[in-house]
């Protein structure tokens, strides 16, 4: 029988990728382990079948509940199925031990603890790594890699079938608004990129609606939208573009994790903490890490 091991990870995108290349140490030094991920199911998809899980299992599960109570009741079937990895490795915070405790009981024998609260002393990947320590495993190389599969290149292929050229890429949001260049910043910088090219890709999610309403309003069919996607998919699409322009946010370290030349613009975050360490990578900081005072003509200088 294969040695199992369990991974569990929640947090956003941008965590989860900033775990991989802790992953990376599990799979690399346990080649023959069936490895699971637990998180949540449409982030953790970057990893199922995709070198770094064989399989994976969706943290947003009504029994799995009763693992946080103290004392809490165990379904019957989550014992089984914990109870069958020879070692679990937790990321989740669980200050009081408590999950911890409930798969003790359910006889996992061997558990590392390995949430940590980032601070400024190394790059947020290397920290994340840190726990792994406990096992022997010292993480070299922070960059993050995202490998797609034969589908999701597929996907991408039929989404740019269009496109003769290589696109450059935008994402004009993140997680916070404090992290994000003005929308009137961006209008002037696909004003310019559109000048040169005869068409951008602009990604976004739920979070950026208002934002890709006003630029679609502005540039119409100038613009190739890449909303809502399946993480996968949208990794392979990035992976086939010229450029990417984002801010600190998971978009962006997808982006660098497949490989595309980025330019990001951070504000009030650390750049040598949460910037993606792939090479490609340029960061643009912010005076007083106020975006609104990075200037457009700064940002087209970088691109140019």
């Amino acid at each position: 029988m294969k040695p199992r091991i369990l991974v569990i990870r929640g947090g956003a995108i941008g965590d989860f990728i900033l775990t991989l290349p802790a992953l990376r140490l599990i799979r690399e030094a346990f080649p023959n382990s069936h490895i699971e991920i637990i998180g949540y199911r449409h982030i953790i998809a970057l990893a199922e079948g995709r070198y770094y899980a064989d399989a994976t299992r969706s943290i947003e599960f009504g029994p799995l509940a009763g693992f946080f109570a103290r004392a809490g009741t165990l379904d019957a079937e989550l014992i089984e199925y914990f109870a069958s990895f020879h070692q679990v490795i937790s990321f989740l915070f669980d200050p009081d031990g408590i999950f911890q405790r409930n798969l003790e009981r359910c006889g996992v024998k061997r558990f590392l603890q390995a949430h940590v609260k980032i601070d400024d002393s190394a790059h947020a990947a290397q920290q994340l790594a840190r726990p792994l320590e406990a096992l022997a495993l010292y993480l070299e190389d922070a960059a993050p890699v995202v490998f797609p599969n034969e589908q999701d290149r597929a996907f991408a292929e039929e989404f740019l079938r269009e496109q003769i050229e290589p696109l450059v890429a935008v994402h004009p949001g993140s997680g916070s608004p404090r992290k994000n260049w003005p929308i009137s910043h961006w209008r002037e910088l696909l004003q310019m990129v559109l000048s040169e090219r005869g068409r951008v890709l602009v990604v976004g999610g739920e979070a950026d609606y208002a934002s890709l309403g006003e630029l679609r309003d502005e540039f119409g069919s100038r613009l190739l939208v890449a909303q809502d996607l399946p993480l996968p998919s949208l990794a392979a699409i990035l992976q086939q573009c010229a450029q990417f322009i984002g801010h600190d946010s998971g978009i962006s370290h997808l982006a660098a994790s497949v490989g595309a030349p980025c330019l990001l613009l951070f504000g009030p975050t650390d750049p040598h903490v949460w910037a993606p360490a792939n090479p490609g990578v340029r960061v643009l900081s912010a005076p007083d890490q106020d975006l609104s005072r990075l200037p457009v003509a700064e940002v087209i200088e970088a691109l140019v």
